[in-house]
């Protein structure tokens, strides 16, 4: 069964930074992409960030134009995939989701996980 944990969400002031974790289960980690998505209040899933399998020979990591310069994404040897955010703005808070697959948004995504909450405020 494929299982998706994330954490790591919070409250944040605007120009924060946060790390988000997706902990994956149930499938080969190495083989698969991990995207993140964010669905912010009144709006569709919105594609984030993907972190490519190991070894595919495709980019290893991609970005909404929005995240360049501001968001990282990296995974490690086991089982995590990490969603680094910074300068943080109002327009950033939503519900972070992770998915196992390539980039996706809105209907595309199949989300099977109950997502980290980003706040923004001061």
């Amino acid at each position: 069964e494929v299982r998706l944990v994330e954490s790591g969400g919070g409250l944040v002031q605007p120009g924060g930074s946060l790390r988000l974790s997706c902990k994956a289960s149930g499938f080969a980690f190495s083989a698969h992409d991990i995207t993140w998505v964010r669905r912010a209040p009144g709006k569709e899933l919105e594609w984030v960030s993907t972190s490519g399998s190991t070894g595919s020979g495709k980019e290893q990591t991609r970005y909404a134009t929005f995240a360049k310069g501001r968001f990282g994404i990296a995974r490690d040897n086991a089982d995590t995939v990490y969603l680094d955010l910074n300068d943080l703005t109002t327009e950033d808070a939503a519900m972070y989701y992770c998915v196992k697959g390539p980039p996706c948004s809105g209907d595309n995504c199949a989300i099977v996980s109950q997502g980290t909450q980003v706040i923004v405020s001061s």
